[in-house]
């Protein structure tokens, strides 16, 4: 093998595994498949029997649409703490917890549902590497600890959804102060 030959295959190595290790690391948006958005709107219809399926398809629909728009929004990476850090560190403008239930929340609640209210919840609220937050569904003057997580954040930009007291990683807590109205 000549000198050149050896610097290209060189170089050529250098190149894609320098290509791999930027891009290994970016998240683009997930394509949701449609037995996400059926688990969800089912686990929503759980909430009430009188909620139209109409209403919970939309929602579980709107949620991983915005999901989707976020993530591109975010330019998210994997995993998450990494991606925090990248926000941190003044790399990526926005993708902390609190930018994702946030702005789900806002969202959401411009959609005016008949049937659900949103809420933030956090969890070890005030300390610095483990405070955690999301929003949570509730059937219309329902109770939060009835309702269901949504956690964009949890899985990079995937929808984590569960109800509230079967998410027994974290112990959530109410976040009037941020902006929602109290039980």
């Amino acid at each position: 093998m000549s000198m050149s030959q050896h610097l290209f295959k060189l170089i050529f190595f250098k190149l894609g595994f320098l290509s791999f290790f930027l891009t290994g690391c970016v998240v683009t948006a997930p394509l949701t498949p449609q037995t996400n958005v059926t688990q969800l709107f089912t686990l929503l219809q759980s909430l009430d029997e009188n909620i139209s399926q109409d209403e919970a398809m939309k929602l579980s629909r709107d949620i991983f649409e915005h999901t989707e728009k976020l993530t591109k929004e975010f330019n998210m990476t994997s995993p998450p703490l990494w991606h925090n850090f990248l926000v941190n560190a003044g790399i990526r403008e926005k993708g902390l917890c609190y930018h994702w239930s946030d702005a789900l929340y806002v969202y959401l609640s411009k959609k005016q549902y008949r049937s659900f209210d949103f809420h933030l919840m956090g969890a070890d609220i005030g300390k610095y590497f483990l405070e955690h937050n999301v929003v949570v569904v509730v059937v219309k003057g329902g109770k939060i600890e009835d309702g269901i997580i949504i956690d964009p954040w949890r899985n990079s930009g995937k929808v984590y959804f569960s109800k509230v007291r079967e998410d027994t990683k974290y112990l959530w807590k109410h976040r009037a102060n941020r902006g929602c109205k109290r039980q």
